[in-house]
C-alpha cells in the first residue's frame, strides 16, 4: 500500500530519472496538464532549479537558477524570456481600424504601418476588461497581444464590421530579448536594428521563415520582443544564444520579470486590477482613469465603448487612483493594507519588491484618490520572524512611476556595450 503521501506534488518527483530520461509525475485527478510552448526543450534544460508556474493555461519558468542573477541580468547584460503564452489575436479586414477604435480606448487609426502602441479596452461601464499592446502589421492587418483571453468579447464587439478576428496564441512564437546588450546581441546575429526606434517593428528573414522584431518590452529597459512562428522557434533560440555568447545573455523567467516591471511601473492584469468580466464584487472594479491610464484615451476619435460612462467619471473625478510607493524597511508588503493615520483603510498594494537596483522598498498600489497625494499614510505588513507572523506599520511615501528608467530605453541608434 503507498504511503499517504504518494499522491503529493513534489518537485522531486518531476525531475527527469537518470537512467533512460523517463519521467515520473504525481498528477492528481482534479489537476489540467499545462501545454508546452515551442520554447520548451530549451526551457526546460536551462530550468536548475525546476521551478515552474502557470501562464494563461502554459508551463512557464519561475527562475531558472538564481533570481538575483536573472535581474541583474536585465539592468546589466542580456536575458530572454518565453513570451509565448502571451495571448494574442490577428484582427484583420478592410474596417479593421474602425473595429479597433470602436474596441479599445486608443486611436488605432493614428498608429502607422509598423507602429506599435499601448493601449486598453473597457465595458459599457468604463471598467478595465484589459490593457495590451496593438501592432499594425498592414494597412488592414493587426496583431493585439494581451494577458488575458478575451475571444467571445473580441467577437461580440466585430458584428457590423467587415473584420475577421482570430487567435494565434499557439501559432506565433514570441521571446523578449531585454538589457543593455540586447542590441548588440541582434547586430552579432545579423539583424540591422540601428535605426528601429522604440514603439516600431521591423521584419527580417529567418531560415525559410520570417522573422518580426519591435522595439517593445515589460522591463523599461533597453529591449526587443522577436515573433516568428513556431516551427522555428529553436532555431531563433539558438541564434541568439550563439550571439549572446560574449554578452552575458541568460534566460529569465517570470520571478525576475516580476521585479522589473515593478521597477518601471507596469501593471498586470489580475494583479493589479481584476479584469471586469471575471471580477465578482462590483467595488473591485476599476477603470482606466483609476489605474493611470486615463493619458491612453483619446476623446476626440469618435465613440468608443465605455465612452459615456468613462466621460462621466472624468467630469466627476475617479474614486481610486493607482500609486507608485516608497515603503519603509526591507520587507516587500504584497497584498498589504494602507491606512491613514493608521486608522482608516484607504487602499491596497497590488504589487511590492526589494528593488536591487534603486536599494529600495518599491510597491504599487490603488488608493483613495483623496490620498493620493501620500499624507501621513502607513502599510500593514505581516513579517515571519522565527515562524510567527508580527505586524509591522511601515510609513509609505507617494512617488513618480516609474521608479527606474534609464535613458538607454529610448536611444536610437542604441548604445554599443
Amino acid at each position: 500500500m503507498s504511503p499517504w503521501w504518494w499522491g503529493l506534488w513534489h518537485p522531486w518527483l518531476e525531475r527527469r530519472a537518470c537512467d533512460g530520461g523517463h519521467r515520473m509525475t504525481a498528477l492528481r485527478h482534479f489537476e489540467t496538464p499545462l501545454l508546452k510552448t515551442p520554447f520548451h526543450p530549451r526551457t526546460e534544460a536551462a530550468n536548475k532549479l525546476w521551478s515552474w508556474g502557470n501562464w494563461g493555461g502554459y508551463t512557464t519558468v519561475l527562475t531558472y537558477e538564481d533570481l538575483a542573477m536573472e535581474h541583474s541580468a536585465i539592468r546589466n547584460t542580456a536575458t530572454l524570456y518565453d513570451l509565448c503564452p502571451m495571448v494574442k489575436y490577428r484582427v484583420e479586414g478592410a474596417e479593421a481600424a474602425d473595429y479597433l477604435n470602436r474596441l479599445t480606448v486608443r486611436n488605432a487609426a493614428k498608429l502607422s504601418v509598423g507602429g506599435v502602441h499601448y493601449t486598453a479596452w473597457v465595458n459599457d461601464a468604463g471598467h478595465l476588461l484589459d490593457d495590451g499592446t496593438l501592432f499594425r502589421l498592414a494597412p488592414d492587418r493587426y496583431r493585439l497581444c494581451c494577458q488575458e483571453r478575451h475571444l467571445p468579447w473580441l467577437l461580440d464587439s466585430s458584428q457590423g464590421f467587415d473584420v475577421v478576428v482570430t487567435e494565434e496564441t499557439e501559432d506565433i512564437a514570441a521571446l523578449s530579448l531585454q538589457g543593455p546588450t540586447s542590441a548588440e546581441i541582434l547586430r552579432r546575429a545579423g539583424f540591422a536594428i540601428d535605426s528601429l526606434k522604440p514603439f516600431r517593428m521591423a521584419e527580417f528573414p529567418l531560415e525559410s521563415g520570417r522573422l518580426m522584431i519591435s522595439r517593445t518590452g515589460f522591463t523599461g529597459d533597453l529591449g526587443y520582443e522577436l515573433w516568428t512562428t513556431s516551427d522555428l522557434a529553436l532555431t531563433l533560440w539558438d541564434l541568439l544564444f550563439d550571439a549572446g555568447s560574449l554578452h552575458g545573455l541568460r534566460p529569465i523567467g517570470s520571478d525576475a520579470l516580476n521585479i522589473a516591471r515593478l521597477e518601471a511601473g507596469f501593471i498586470i492584469t489580475d494583479y493589479d486590477f481584476t479584469p471586469a468580466d471575471t471580477c465578482v464584487r462590483e467595488d473591485r472594479l476599476r477603470s482606466p482613469l483609476e489605474m493611470g491610464l486615463g493619458w491612453l484615451i483619446d476623446w476626440d476619435k469618435g465613440q468608443f465603448t465605455g465612452k459615456a460612462a468613462l466621460a462621466r467619471q472624468r467630469d466627476q473625478g475617479p474614486k481610486w487612483a493607482f500609486v507608485g510607493l516608497e515603503i519603509d524597511g526591507n520587507i516587500p508588503a504584497e497584498g498589504a493594507i494602507l491606512y491613514h493615520a493608521q486608522k482608516r483603510e484607504v487602499g491596497v498594494i497590488t504589487g511590492a519588491c526589494w528593488s536591487p537596483v534603486l536599494k529600495k522598498n518599491i510597491a504599487l498600489a490603488q488608493i483613495l484618490a483623496d490620498h493620493a497625494a501620500g499624507s501621513n499614510i502607513w502599510a500593514e505588513i505581516y513579517a515571519l520572524r522565527e515562524l510567527h507572523y508580527e505586524k509591522l506599520m511601515m510609513r509609505a511615501r507617494v512617488v513618480e512611476r516609474p521608479f527606474f528608467a534609464p535613458a538607454r530605453r529610448r536611444i536610437t541608434p542604441p548604445g554599443r556595450f
